[in-house]
Order: structure tokens, then C-alpha cells, then sequence
């Protein structure tokens, strides 16, 4: 009467593969939010050298380095100041008064980053507050500052 040789799975071998596919996910989620620190992070330096570029552009046209903002390169040196791949973040820019010299920083977010070893301050470190590096204090950040 009762066909004893039913096709299907168990609810325990289904109950696994959920478990097993769960884990997967949660590897390849983890991957990806470290990719993503690490983008950010490209954008930031590449963000940096361009504005860098801008600067010299401007100190061969001027004599000077900007002494306000940077917002007097666009658009004969820089078509837009770039601004960081987080919403509202900035790059911090602070000049001498004299115009012949600048400190420019971004925070990043991965403590290893390879540029953080060939910036301004070399170390990476943050003091507290606004620093003169050109970063600002934020947990978890690590300061790339350049000068000219």
C-alpha cells in the first residue's frame, strides 16, 4: 500500500545546507566589506596626488600656494576638488600664510595601507584632535598626509 522509496531530502540534511550556506555567505560578506575599506581607501590617495598635482599647477601659475581653500583650483587647474567616497567627507588642506608651503591629509582606513609608510609623518598615527598633519582625530583612521 505505502511506496517506502520517496524521493527528498530530510529536514536535518536541509537544516545543513542552510547552515552551510549561511557560513558561505558570511565569508564572502566579510571579504567584501574589507574590499570595500580598501577601495575607499585608493579613491582617497588617488584623490590626494590629483589635488597634489593641482597644487604645483597653481604654485607654477602663482608663485604661491593657495592660502584659503582649495576651492580657487577649479576649474583652471582642477575641474572639481575632489571629496572623499564617504558622504561629507573632505580632504583637510592647511597652508603657511606665506603661500609657500601646504600640509594636505586624508584618513584611511586600513592601518597597513603601503602609503602610509612613504607620507609626511611616515607613522600613521593620529593625535587627538585636529592635528597638524592635515587629518582629524576619528577611531579607526589612520592619517596619509603629504606636503610639497
Amino acid at each position: 500500500m505505502f511506496n517506502t522509496s520517496k524521493r527528498g531530502f530530510t529536514l536535518i540534511e536541509l537544516l545543513v545546507v542552510i547552515a552551510i550556506i549561511g557560513i558561505l555567505s558570511s565569508v564572502v560578506l566579510a571579504s567584501l566589506n574589507d574590499a570595500r575599506q580598501k577601495s575607499r581607501d585608493a579613491k582617497r590617495i588617488a584623490d590626494i596626488r590629483q589635488t597634489q598635482l593641482a597644487l604645483e599647477l597653481y604654485f607654477d601659475s602663482n608663485g604661491s600656494y593657495p592660502t584659503t581653500t582649495l576651492d580657487v583650483l577649479k576649474p583652471n587647474y582642477i575641474a572639481t576638488v575632489p571629496t572623499g567616497p564617504l558622504q561629507g567627507e573632505t580632504y583637510l588642506y592647511e597652508s603657511l600664510l606665506s603661500g609657500t608651503d601646504y600640509h594636505l591629509g586624508a584618513n584611511l582606513e586600513e592601518s597597513g595601507h603601503s602609503a602610509l609608510d612613504s607620507d609626511v609623518d611616515v607613522d600613521g598615527t593620529v593625535i587627538d584632535g585636529p592635528d597638524a598633519d592635515g587629518c582629524s582625530d576619528e577611531a579607526n583612521r589612520h592619517c596619509y598626509d603629504v606636503k610639497p
